[in-house]
Formats: C-alpha cells, sequence, structure tokens
C-alpha cells in the first residue's frame, strides 16, 4: 500500500501544529522524517495513525481514505516506551500479536524470530524493566512488528541505542521494507537517517519544506562544487572560480557552470598528474540546514499534543 498524506492541517488552540502537509510513503522504501523539536512529526504520525484528528485534509490509502480497518494493520513504535513494565519480553511480543489476531503459533513464531533478529535472546525472559534503555528500545522495535504490519511508523527508534545496536536495527528495518513493506520512520540522527532511508521529508514550523528520495534532494540543493586533487591546483584560481577550500594538493570551489570546472580539470591534467576531480554532494545535514533556515519560529514548545 501507498500511505498518501494530504494537505492535513492542525491547531492546539493559537498553535498552527501543521499546515497543509503533503506527502507520501510508498512501497518498499523507507522514508526519514526529519525535523527539528516542536516542528510537527509527531502531530502528523499520530494523525495517520488515528489517534489525533486533523483539522482538514485527508490520509489515504493508495488513493482511498484510511479506515479502522486499515489502521489496525498497522505497527506503531512511539517515542516515549509503552510497553508493559512487568511482563517478560517473549510473553508480551506473544500476548500483542494475538491482539492483532494471529494465531498462537504464528505468534510465537514470530516473537521468537524478532528477539533473534534483534539480538534479544538473552533477555527474552526477563521483565521489560529489568532491561537496559537499548534492549528496551529493540524490544519496541520488534512490538511494532510482531503483527506483520501493512504499514511501519516509528517515531525515533533508535533513541538511547548504540552503534552497534543501531546496525542491528537498520538491518531489520531494510529487510522490513524489502518485503515491501512502506516504513515511515523520524529521528534526529541525520547522520543514520542518510545511511537507511531511501526517500526523505523535512517539515519545520509545520510545513514540508522539501520531500522526495535522496538523490533528488541532493541534486536539488547541490552546489555547483567539485573537489580536486592534483600536483598542481592552481588553475582553480581563476575568474568564475569561487575557491571554498584549499589543502596541500587539493581544493574544492564552485564553478557557475560545467563547461569551466571542465576546464580547470585540463588546466591542472596539463600541469601535471589529477588524482581525483569530482562533483560534491551536500550530506543530509547540509540539506536539512538550507532548506529550515526560514521555518517561522514556534513558541518553544514541542509538538501540538503535549500541550493538551
Amino acid at each position: 500500500m501507498t500511505i498518501q498524506v494530504r494537505q492535513i492541517s492542525k491547531s492546539f488552540g493559537s498553535l498552527k501544529a501543521l499546515d497543509n502537509v503533503s506527502f507520501d510513503v510508498t512501497p518498499g522504501r523507507l522514508t526519514g522524517f526529519v525535523g527539528g523539536n516542536g516542528a510537527g512529526k509527531t502531530t502528523t504520525m499520530r494523525i495517520i495513525l488515528g489517534v489525533l484528528s486533523q483539522d482538514s485534509g485527508t490520509v489515504l490509502t493508495n488513493g482511498t481514505p484510511l479506515a479502522a480497518g486499515h489502521r489496525s494493520a498497522f505497527g506503531y513504535m512511539p517515542e516515549e516506551r509503552g510497553l508493559y513494565p512487568k511482563m517478560k519480553v517473549r510473553e508480551q511480543l506473544v500476548y500483542l500479536a494475538r491482539l492483532h489476531g494471529l494465531s498462537r503459533e504464528v505468534a510465537t513464531a514470530n516473537a521468537d524470530a524478532l528477539i533473534e533478529r534483534l539480538e534479544l535472546g538473552h533477555r527474552a525472559g526477563d521483565p521489560v524493566e529489568q532491561l537496559s534503555l537499548g534492549n528496551q528500545q529493540r524490544a519496541q522495535v520488534a512490538a511494532a512488528l510482531v503483527h506483520e504490519p501493512d504499514f511501519l511508523v516509528l517515531d525515533e527508534p533508535f533513541s538511547g541505542l548504540d552503534p552497534m545496536a543501531v546496525d542491528v536495527v537498520l538491518n531489520v528495518l531494510t529487510e522490513t521494507a524489502e518485503r515491501g513493506i512502506p516504513v515511515l520512520l523520524s529521528s534526529h540522527q541525520l547522520d543514520v537517517v542518510e545511511r537507511l532511508c531511501d526517500d526523505l521529508v523535512i517539515i519545520a514550523g509545520g510545513q514540508i519544506r522539501a520531500a522526495g528520495s535522496k538523490d533528488e534532494l541532493r541534486e536539488q540543493h547541490s552546489p555547483p562544487r567539485y573537489r580536486l586533487r592534483a600536483d598542481d591546483v592552481s588553475a582553480a584560481t581563476r575568474p568564475g572560480v569561487t575557491v571554498i577550500e584549499t589543502g596541500p594538493g587539493e581544493v574544492t570551489f564552485d564553478s557557475p557552470d560545467e563547461a569551466l570546472a571542465q576546464s580547470v580539470l585540463a588546466d591542472a591534467l596539463a600541469r601535471g598528474a589529477v588524482r581525483e576531480f569530482a562533483p560534491q554532494r551536500p550530506r543530509l545535514t547540509e540539506i536539512f540546514r538550507e532548506v529550515v533556515t526560514d521555518a517561522a519560529p514556534r513558541d518553544g514548545h514541542d509538538d501540538g499534543e503535549d500541550r493538551k
């Protein structure tokens, strides 16, 4: 299924939490939903899940308005941990899968598979409250997946995870998307989002500031920037070229057109060996900074639901 968010707006009193928000989450792709505190991420996800109602706009699946039947097949991991603290991990996963209608046999098999994939086997018989914060986070991921959801929504799934645990969760989410399931996740860890996600949605001030595949966004927000590593890089110091950074045997520069950049390369080749010449694409962090700089200031609160 494709989840289509269309012109969603939501206010909490005088605070406009969402303003005409639209984007898609498509099958088999991981969509990163990024923005600062109070940008509107959690409000948007809760509206998709039906936990909150929007003031206007709609959420569709394959062009049809979402109904309770659709949402019952969703998987959701909230930012705040929501598992039963005194219930054992494996027992809890089986119980949650059974609540979604799975047979005990299938629920148990799913729980065991996720416990193994998320490397929780040594803690499967322990109450959740006895787990470290990182292992509780892994258990939350398992809880969102154990009933084989048609659509997965995760709010800050990497919070509290060490680098090795992040890799474990990344692999599980990648495998989930590869089975054709659309995945929407929010995170403040832009480096992880850049590694994991196929598509990006950037929100600020309750408005979508950019959306598209990583390659599309890099192309749209990429300055005409190049890196040259050569015996002689002085060719970059010419009219029309702006030198950004220099070092021994290397230079990064902006050029208004490709022909001028190629002339810099040709000159460097005429003067000696060239070890590298390549366009420089911006990282997600740079794109994020660029597109949110004009976002309207909020009133200091986090997403609107925190004010209810």
